[in-house]
């Protein structure tokens, strides 16, 4: 009979993957979950061995699925920052005796992927709504089980959500700033029209507002929200002779690594001449030349709250729906 190592070698997947693979754990795509099942089904594998209940597409009751909507590219699933929402879901489903599966929906074709994930049979599920504006909400609809929205909200989708407190992350970094500077603070605002960046612009204008400010005086710059993308967005900016503030609030860590790497080229010393603030704390603000202040968010405590949410909500279904705003904190280093 043949093993899971065995199968590892078949397929040319490593061990742990095809563990994670037959015991329905987080950590793998569903593409290549049902590879190794349907190649375990078919060399004869016995799926007593697995501790859990034998993993079944039909008799999935026992397992959240973690759904990762990506439109933009702004969310990509090998980031740190999904990678510890992840975790935080996954350990307190374990916790609670359910499994994580983990499944992708393309906003191009999202009607159709979120219909093959109600027909899965899942016991409750995780929208990463990140990147979901407008009609996207339309499609959780299609679900119909119980269900918890994390990282975004909309009037349209009535379910439990759990959000980072943008505003008032945003809000706190930019009064450091603007107190710390003496200086009206500029703005690295994401070219990508994302719930979050435009609760974290709010919180930025009540900054600069409260301090008795004119945020039609701000020097704003729209840059990809990627690394290389801010980073050619702000040389462009550089190159035009464009003015530029004292200090800047980003919409998030990638920006500001990007756009410091550009000032950095340019001759610009940070934080001497030019501070910068981001946003996530992602592990990429310590290997920065300076290190990155940002606003930290705290992303396994995230899943943590989306998980007990959700295995709630699988318990009580007719229970009120709620939204819990996750506060945020600042990290001083040496960019401002």
């Amino acid at each position: 009979m043949i093993t899971a190592k065995e199968l590892a070698k078949i397929l040319g997947l490593s061990e742990a993957a095809v563990s994670m693979a037959l015991n329905g754990k987080a950590g793998v795509s569903e593409k290549t979950r049902e590879r190794v099942v349907s190649e375990a089904r078919r060399q004869g594998y016995d799926f007593s061995r697995i501790r859990e209940k034998s993993y079944d597409m039909k008799h999935l009751n026992g397992t959240v699925c973690f759904v990762l909507f990506q439109k933009h590219g702004a969310v990509v699933a090998d980031t740190p920052f999904f990678s510890q929402l992840t975790q935080g879901i996954e350990n307190a489903c374990r916790g609670y005796g359910y499994n994580l599966a983990v499944r992708y929906v393309d906003g191009e074709r999202a009607d159709e992927d979120f219909r093959e994930i109600a027909r899965a049979g899942y016991g409750g599920a995780v929208v990463l709504g990140t990147e979901m504006d407008g009609h996207d909400f339309t499609f959780l609809e299609t679900l119909s089980l119980p269900l918890v929205l994390l990282d975004s909200y909309s009037e349209r989708a009535a379910c439990d959500c759990v959000l980072i407190n943008n505003r008032q992350g945003a809000f706190n970094a930019a009064s450091y700033l603007i107190s710390k500077y003496k200086s009206q603070a500029g703005y690295l605002h994401s070219g990508y029209p994302i719930h979050n960046f435009s609760e974290r612009a709010d919180g930025f204008y009540k900054a600069i507002r409260e301090h008795g400010m004119s945020p039609s005086r701000c020097v704003r710059h729209e840059l990809t929200p990627s690394l290389e993308g801010a980073y050619a967005d702000m040389k462009n900016i550089l190159s035009s002779g464009e003015k530029l503030a004292r200090c800047y609030f980003a919409d998030n860590d990638l920006i500001a690594a990007g756009a410091m790497r550009a000032l950095t080229e340019a001759g610009y010393k940070i934080p001497q001449d030019v501070a910068v603030f981001g946003f996530d704390d992602m592990p990429l603000c310590t290997y920065t030349t300076p290190s990155l202040s940002t606003v930290g968010v705290p992303k396994q405590f995230m899943g943590k709250i989306a998980a007990e949410r959700i295995l709630a909500r699988m318990n009580a279904p007719e229970a009120d729906t709620t939204t819990t705003d996750v506060n945020t904190k600042l990290i001083r280093r040496g960019s401002a």
